[in-house]
């Protein structure tokens, strides 16, 4: 059995290599950005498959088939976590972000492609007041053509990630497969912050990478942002700066007006906080480096969300920022992965496909 794959809204590719480790054969990877396609096919130590630019609505129509060279019911798994700004709880604003309508957009893809099994990666918001009528509507499509819909909110640290990470996995099991879909078993253990980016060497004073290791730099803080960090001691954030240090809108309690984890380091002993499209300025969370002077760098942001050392991100500060917060990481994709797969296996065992 060859375990096929389509990789939608594939992003820098974290969901992606994650189920390539697992076993799968990645047939196309597409994104609407550029700059994760460049970074995908920078890659070729670890992607071999086609990747390219395109939007939902260039695949839908029966293109992607036709591009794949897949009748319907042929493909194993799509997989792919449509952009969730739209439902993050810290967004402000319309409910009707048109981001929001990719989510269906994918259901539509899934009706055509009708694979095997479907999963759909995204933000505990999606299960909130913006997100709900869209994720009960994606479900009731997919069963209305014959899927199973599993949804789970699982939390990264459970699954080997070294980091506090909540997101929705939705699993859509074929009802014709009689797999009995079940999730990864969380593990007990926690890989630290000292686990996974302790031995590290310093990096320059100059904002240059450390010799040998790409994106490890330090970004330049401000003079006072500079004071700040140096107040604090690791696993502290802003409600524990001398009051004379916080900026003026966190001179009222975190427990009042919400932000408690901005201007903070992280602890050495403990899993990171999320690491998210922002992870890089210390303003946004806690993202100071233990008890160095400064915020984590890119590089250690991306070994926290669980990328190899070795793997090339494209573009500025700010886009391989974004393309390693927005990741799935990829410990806890290829998990998603295998257990796909072991349950596929099981129910071939006992005769039930």
């Amino acid at each position: 059995m060859e375990y096929t794959c389509i990789d939608s809204f594939c992003g820098a590719g974290g969901l992606g290599f994650g189920l390539e480790k697992a076993g799968y054969k990645i047939l196309l990877s597409f994104d609407i950005d550029q700059l994760c396609i460049n970074t995908i096919k920078a890659n070729n130590q670890y992607f071999h498959h086609p990747a390219e630019v395109a939007d939902i609505a260039d695949m839908l129509s029966g293109k992607l088939l036709k591009k794949c060279g897949l009748k319907r019911g042929e493909l194993f798994l799509l997989a792919g976590g449509p952009p969730c700004q739209g439902f993050s709880v810290q967004r402000r604003g319309s409910d009707l972000d048109p981001r929001n309508d990719l989510v269906l957009k994918y259901g539509k893809l899934i009706n055509e492609l009708y694979p095997c099994y479907f999963v759909m990666e995204n933000v505990s918001g999606l299960g909130g007041k913006r997100g709900k009528t869209i994720l009960e509507e994606l479900i009731r499509s997919a069963e209305a053509i014959g899927y199973i819909v599993h949804v789970k909110l699982v939390d990264a640290q459970e699954y080997g990630v070294p980091q506090r990470r909540k997101r929705y996995i939705i699993i859509g099991e074929r009802q014709d497969i009689h797999s009995f879909y079940e999730y990864p078993k969380v593990s007990d253990a926690r890989i630290t912050v000292r686990d996974t980016i302790g031995k590290l060497p310093e990096p320059p004073v100059d904002g240059t990478d450390y010799p040998g290791i790409s994106w490890h730099r330090r970004d330049k803080l401000s003079e006072l942002n500079l004071k700040r960090i140096n107040a604090l001691k690791e696993g502290q954030g802003r409600d524990d700066l001398p009051f004379e240090l916080r900026a003026d809108c966190h001179k009222v309690n975190s427990s009042i007006i919400g932000y408690r984890n901005v201007y903070g380091r992280m602890a050495w002993d403990e899993v990171a906080p999320t690491i998210t499209a922002r992870f890089d300025s210390f303003t946004r969370g806690k993202f100071g480096h233990p008890d160095q002077p400064r915020s984590i760098s890119l590089r250690e942001g991306a070994l926290l969300q669980t990328f190899p050392m070795d793997f090339i991100f494209t573009g500025n500060k700010v886009d391989v920022a974004r393309q390693i917060g927005n990741a799935v990481p990829p410990v806890l994709a290829e998990q998603i992965g295998r257990s796909i797969i072991t349950c596929y296996e099981k129910a071939v065992n006992v005769g039930d496909i």
